[in-house]
């Protein structure tokens, strides 16, 4: 018998971080939370953070998901997503009487008034992002007239600005990190006075996942990432594993996704998620693997993530107007 026949042992590596990021875990709680305090329904204005699944299993809680803020009956609560909102949509709010619970990550947040600020002393942003995505709709929203999009470094071209010496650059929280680089490269050779943002706009959690998810790719035959395809973070990682090596990278939003054909010739599959997806997917995707001979996991962490953040402020307060109620009732 010649050594052909002994294959490679099979293996999994494992992306840590991975998996829910602080914003999206907050946003999820607030749905949960909100259900709970107030009863459903529960309205949210998109969805809470960009899972199939998350947002079907809130579904069966009794939140129910709309496109447009109109679609609240009047005097109801509704929850902005992880994504963030333009001004209009808080005043559509207000003129529907609506009680509102901002869910909006608190990073994207951060960029929201980096735009108003950069406004309000007249510069031009120009906001790195993809067209239509919501947290790119939200932002521009602070600072319609000062704001213009720059989808990738093929835009730049295009891109006039009145003042060279008061542009600045702003980004979407979600985007690949070196593509994001080589579009601010590209402007800064265009607009040599170019100022960028005080802090980074794209986000520990995308860039820790993108970081981990290189790591692995260099060794893997084919890489894995659990996410929806309307997650920006998600998709951007199948693309980052790809130019870092990895054979093959595909986006699925569950194990029932991946084909059987992928697996030719593989003895080694990379694994990640995306930020919105919870890790009860990945586990099934393990057992997937493993009842095909992939039964060896080894986990790759190039750092560790400890960042939380407390509910929206809402929520909070009713909490604690309820804890007191509690106190009062026993007294």
């Amino acid at each position: 018998m010649g050594t052909m026949s002994a294959s490679a042992p099979r293996r999994v590596l494992l992306a840590a971080p991975r998996g829910y990021c602080a914003g999206v875990d907050r946003a999820v709680i607030a749905v949960e939370q909100a259900l709970k305090q107030y009863g459903p329904p529960i309205y949210v204005r998109h969805e809470i953070v960009h899972n199939k699944f998350v947002v079907q299993t809130l579904e069966k809680k009794g939140a129910i998901f709309v496109e447009q803020t109109e679609e609240v009956p009047k005097g109801e609560i509704v929850i902005f997503s992880a994504h963030g909102v333009a001004p209009v949509v808080h005043e559509e709010a207000e003129r529907g009487k609506l009680a509102t619970i901002d869910a909006t990550c608190p990073l994207v947040t951060k960029v929201h008034k980096e735009a108003i600020r950069f406004a309000k002393d007249d510069y031009d942003i120009l906001l790195i992002g993809h067209e239509g995505h919501e947290e790119v709709v939200g932002t521009s929203g602070e600072a319609p007239d000062h704001i213009q999009l720059v989808d990738g470094p093929k835009d730049v071209a295009d891109v006039e600005v009145r003042d060279e010496s008061k542009v600045v650059w702003l980004s979407q929280t979600t985007l690949s990190v070196d593509e994001t680089m080589e579009t601010v490269d590209a402007l800064k050779e265009k607009f040599p006075q170019l100022i960028s943002p005080p802090s980074d706009d794209i986000c520990y959690a995308t860039q820790n996942r993108q970081t981990a998810i290189k790591q692995v790719a260099a060794d893997a035959d084919l890489v894995l990432v659990v996410g929806s395809k309307n997650s920006s973070n998600s998709a951007r990682m199948v693309e980052v594993a790809v130019n870092a090596g990895a054979t093959a990278g595909y986006l699925v939003d569950n194990a029932g996704e991946i084909e059987e054909s992928w697996l030719e010739g593989v003895t080694t599959v990379g694994l990640s998620s995306g930020a919105s997806v919870p890790d009860v997917l990945v586990q099934e995707v393990l057992e997937w693997l493993e009842e095909r001979g992939f039964g060896d996991v080894e986990i790759v962490q190039p750092m560790q993530e400890s960042i939380q953040f407390s509910l929206p402020k809402e929520l909070r307060r009713d909490l604690r107007a309820e804890a007191a109620d509690k106190v009062r009732d026993s007294a």
